[in-house]
Order: C-alpha cells, then structure tokens, then sequence
C-alpha cells in the first residue's frame, strides 16, 4: 500500500486550491487506488491534471476532472426565451409552465411544445418536447429512460375476460414482479440479447449494472406502472394493425428500465451539471454536447437503457400470452422519456426530447393510457410540426402524490373502483383515478396531432404494493 499523499503533495504536483484537491484525495481513499503504489498514484494525477477533459468520463476521475476545469468554460447564461406551442393550456398547472420556459431559454434551445397532459417534474416538465442543436439534457429525457407503453391484442372476445376473472387475476401475479421486491427465480428467467450488449463493458460505469439489469429483467417499475387485462375496442377499419373493427381482450402494460435507466440518468446529470453550470433555475437542465466523449457515451448508455425497457415489456407479454395459451393479432409498443436525432421541417437536424410526451410522427402508431377508470387511445400520429411531432402520453396527474394522499382516503378510492367494475391488485391512493386529468378532455386538446384507431379500457389492474 502506498503511503498516503496530502493536499500538499497535490499542490506540488500543480492542482489549483479548492474542490478538485480534497475530491482527488477522497478517490485515493479507493480500494483499488489505495493498492497503487505513490509513484503510480503521482503518474496518475500527473495525467489527469494535464488533460482533465481525457478523464470526464472516467468511472474514478469524471468528477475531480470536472472540477479542475477551468470556471469560465463551465458558466453559461440564459438567453431570450424562444417560442413554443402550447396544448391545451387549460389542463397545465403554472410549475409546468414555468419549466418550459425556462428549458425554452437554454443557449442550445432550437424549439419546443408543451402536452395538454403537462405538468410539473424535475428539469422539463412532464409533457414537455423540447428540440436542441446537437446537445442531449439527461433530465430533459427523464430518470426512466425509455418508459414505455406495450399492447397485446388477442382474438378473444370480451366474454372470455369477464367469465375468467379470477383466473386472470392469478396470470397476472404469478407472471410479473414490481418494484424493488425480489425478481423471478433462476429457473423462471427469460434470456434475452440485450444483456450480452457490448455497452455493459465498453462504458466504464456501466460494468457493474449488469448483474442487476439481468436480475430485474421482465419486471416493472413502482409508481403508475402497471400491467392489465382489459378490452380493446378498434373503431378504424382502415387501421394498420389489420385487425377487423370490433372488441377484443388486450394486455397493456407500462413501465421503463427499472434501476439501469435511473443509475444512467443520475451519473450523467452530475458530470452534466459539473461541465454545464447554469442558473439555479435551470440547474436541471445541464447538457452534454454530443460531439464529447461523455455526451457520446450517454447516447449509448441511453439507447442500451430503452432497448432493456423495451425487452422488459417483451418478457411480460410473452409470459402472459403464454399463461392465456393464445398468440396475439396484433402489438404496439411506443415510448417515452428519451430523446431522437430528427430534422425539423425547414430541415435542421436536432435532438428531440420528450419528456413524458408520445411520438406522433405521421403514421406512427402508440397508446395513450387514461387511468384504471378511464380508456386509453390506440392512435396514428399526424406529424404536426407545431407539437415537433408528438402528443401526451397519457391523461396526466391533476393531483400530486402528496395531495392525493392528503384528499383520497382508501376506502373512498375502493368504492370509486368497484363503481367502476375495476379489480384492483397493489396500488395506492396515490394512483388513485381521481388523482389524474380527465383523459377525454385531454385527447379533445390534441385531436391535430393523433387519429384514434380504437380504445382500451382496463378491467384487472397490477401494480406495485401486492
């Protein structure tokens, strides 16, 4: 073991006074490090303090390498706020607004639009699309990167659900897991490719994700993550799903990619934020250029993060479709929380974030969930450049967690729920219907941006708590 260097020996070897020095000699406290010998250590800082930006994404230095970059790179001052378009305005709080503004001021800001479903979150508001010039904002994508919905259709009709209530139910829990509660058993997991990607060992902080991404595969999320049976009614004979206009029984679920995308978002916002200080107002709206080595290697770890959300939503439709012993007509699958390079109208390639907020892209197809009371829309998006393409991704929260805590007893919620037919398994009172917006009036705010190919109402509902 080396003997131990001091901030006097930092000093020596050239690290300016300040955060840079007591960060260099924590990370020397490493096991690992600790086991170098001094000269290695000394070689090493040596290295570092010549190029910090060589380290930004070092698993060991990314943070001692922000701090020794030189301030006046890393300030960056708002400018005029650019317009945007608003949909309907009168379902969206003023937090919501205020966020949107803000992100519309950001110096890499090219264009935005705001969701009738919109409301307020952490950086972005949910609901919000946001267009910048070659600069992804890992809060603008969100902390589920690549939250998803998914749609089975099967050739049942809707009697089969109703007179099978109970034994849908038991599919239901014997074939998902939720939460951080334990996964499936060794002999119950699903192979999948996405485990064996080459971004688990080519990106330094994602080595140790993947034992826990392997372990959490085919499970979904807690909060308004769900997976349920219902019925889907296709209203459009001219849909692209090919299914015949009619009812059927349907499988929907939605959630994200559980602890990795969260670790991606949380690791990339703090090197964002170190390279990118902003105001404290848009502090959550750092940005990584993707013409660096970080904003690079967040691109991949973001697109390594939807691809496992979205083998996740595989896994739970596979198993289910197999516990109903029926194959489906048909599936869409969209997402969310994450960001595309497309080109605006007049040409412009940028980066589109949406935040909570659906691709809408002309002949797109996805799902917009209401709540366990209300129906959700099976939809073709128009490609409305107003909206950049895009449309909410569900009815949106009219109550805060908190709030609907505050307001909702259970047993009101319970009875709500049986009014409406509803067989309810975990959940809280802060998913409660009541909590969220009124989804039809929602969908009357954006009939320009989606077509409604049909609908899906939910009957027996998962999530979190059972």
């Amino acid at each position: 073991m080396a003997n131990q260097l001091r901030g006097n020996d930092l000093r020596q070897l050239g690290f300016p006074e300040g955060r840079a020095i007591g960060l260099a000699l924590a990370q020397l406290q490493r096991k690992h490090l600790k086991k170098m010998s001094q000269t290695d250590q000394l070689a090493l800082l040596q290295s570092l303090l010549a190029d910090p930006s060589n380290f930004l994404t070092h698993l060991d230095w990314s943070h001692t390498a922000a701090a020794l970059l030189p301030p006046p790179s890393r300030h960056i001052a708002l400018a005029e706020r650019k317009p945007y378009a608003v949909f309907g305005p009168e379902y969206i709080d003023q937090g919501a607004i205020h966020q949107m503004e803000t992100a519309m001021k950001l110096p890499v800001t090219v264009a935005g639009a705001l969701m009738p479903d919109a409301h307020h979150g952490y950086g972005l508001p949910i609901g919000g699309v946001l267009a910048t010039d070659n600069a992804v904002i890992p809060y603008a994508v969100g902390v589920d990167i690549g939250c998803r919905m998914a749609l089975s259709v099967f050739a049942l009709p809707p009697k089969h659900l109703e007179q099978r209530i109970a034994e849908l139910r038991k599919l239901l829990l014997d074939n998902t897991r939720f939460g951080n509660r334990q996964g499936f058993q060794r002999g119950q997991k699903l192979d999948h490719a996405v485990l064996e990607r080459a971004e688990f060992q080519d990106i330094g902080f994602l080595r140790n994700k993947q034992v826990t991404a392997a372990e959490q595969i085919g499970t979904s999320g807690s909060g308004n993550h769900f997976v349920e049976w219902g019925i889907v009614d296709i209203l459009d004979p001219q849909n692209e799903l090919g299914v015949p206009v009619g009812q059927y029984v349907g499988l929907l679920s939605h959630s994200g990619s559980r602890g990795l995308g969260a670790s991606v978002a949380n690791h990339y916002t703090k090197l964002a934020k170190d390279v990118c200080q902003l105001p404290a107002e848009a502090q959550h709206l750092a940005w990584l250029s993707l013409e660096s080595e970080a904003g690079q290697e967040y691109w991949a770890a973001m697109n390594l993060a939807g691809d496992y959300a979205s083998a996740c939503h595989h896994q739970i439709h596979q198993r289910l479709a197999k516990a109903l012993g029926e194959r489906p007509l048909a599936k869409v699958e969209n997402h969310h929380n994450f960001a595309w390079k497309e080109r605006l109208a007049d040409g412009r390639e940028v980066v589109v974030h949406r935040k909570g907020a659906t691709p809408a892209g002309a002949g797109i197809l996805g799902i917009i969930p209401g709540s366990m009371t209300a129906p959700g829309f099976i939809v073709r998006g128009r490609g409305e450049a107003t909206s950049l393409a895009s449309a909410s991704h569900g009815a949106g929260r009219a109550m805060s967690r908190t709030r609907a805590k505050q307001e909702l007893g259970e047993a009101e919620v319970r009875r709500y729920l049986q009014e409406h037919r509803i067989e309810l398994i975990g959940g809280g009172v802060d998913e409660a219907p009541q909590a969220y917006k009124d989804i039809h009036a929602v969908m009357q705010s954006q009939t320009n941006l989606v077509d409604v190919l049909g609908t899906f109402t939910p009957r027996i509902v998962r999530m979190d708590g059972a």
